[in-house]
């Protein structure tokens, strides 16, 4: 009943493969040394994690929870639910996925910050990213895995490369967000003092919206890891990887666990970066 529609199907699949092989053969200088930077990266912070005692870095993790929080309550909880980690045996893996934890914060506020402060002076801009945007984060996230595979292969890269794309839509929302909301009496008064617009930048805007940066640190992280599983299916280490074992077994036991240390970890974080004004 319908064939008349689909005998003029529009080519958005044939369009988007096109796309691919030609980034595929004319960008691959491109892509080698993004992979690079990324392996790079993974590598230092999986080095810091791993090459101390498993009881230092949770020391070193439960002083700056104190630090940030002057308290007794949350870097008991920290130090509690890691040495929970290490009584099960999961080190290895946390520590894997915490690395592409920081990895996908490090590029994402990198990459989402400055966007949304150029999206917030630009209305223009912003209004042409809202769309793409949209697209980030509704595409279902496996269709990022295709892509990833097969501009970087297998491994930490592309379920990195697969992290930040599905991530870095929420500090960039929340980053203009934050600036956009600076109060009016604040800019006017910077203007009045003759500030210049990096000064009303540094010293106003900033400032102002760092509560929303901070929540789309926030959210950066704990949407990087609810990509482990999915990015343990492209050759990523970390807590992912027993989960995807579980599934494959069918395995409840081994299910379970791994999945209480992935919710374990989830709430660590979100307690640790939680700063309550």
């Amino acid at each position: 009943m319908l064939d008349w529609l689909t005998e003029y199907k529009l080519p958005v699949g044939d369009v988007a493969e096109a796309v691919f092989d030609w980034l595929q053969a004319n960008g691959g200088w491109f892509f080698d040394g993004l992979a690079l930077a990324m392996e790079w990266l993974i590598d230092w912070i999986l080095f810091l994690f791993q090459a101390p005692h498993p009881f230092i870095v949770v020391a070193i993790l439960t002083a700056a929870t104190w630090a940030l929080h002057r308290n007794w309550q949350v870097p008991a909880l920290v130090a509690a639910g890691f040495l929970f980690v290490l009584n099960q045996g999961y080190w290895e893996e946390t520590s894997e996925s915490l690395t592409l934890v920081l990895s996908a914060c490090v590029v994402c506020m990198g990459v989402g910050v400055p966007i949304g402060i150029a999206a917030a002076h630009r209305p223009a801009l912003y209004r042409w990213l809202r769309p793409v945007l949209d697209l980030m984060q509704t595409l279902p996230t496996f269709v990022y895995l295709i892509p990833a595979i097969v501009f970087f292969g297998i491994g930490m890269v592309p379920g990195l490369i697969a992290t930040v794309i599905f991530v870095v839509p929420a500090p960039i929302r929340l980053t203009h967000l934050g600036i956009s909301s600076t109060p009016t009496s604040l800019i006017e008064a910077a203007d009045a003092f003759g500030a210049t617009p990096s000064q009303k930048l540094w010293k106003v805007e900033l400032p102002s919206a760092l509560p929303q940066i901070m929540a789309g640190l926030n959210q950066t992280i704990m949407l990087s890891l609810s990509m482990v599983v999915i990015a343990a299916l492209v050759g990523a280490d970390g807590l992912g990887v027993p989960v995807v074992r579980a599934l494959n077994r069918v395995d409840t036991g081994l299910g379970f666990e791994a999945g209480l240390i992935i919710v374990v970890v989830a709430i660590l974080l979100d307690r640790a970066l939680r700063i309550d004004k």
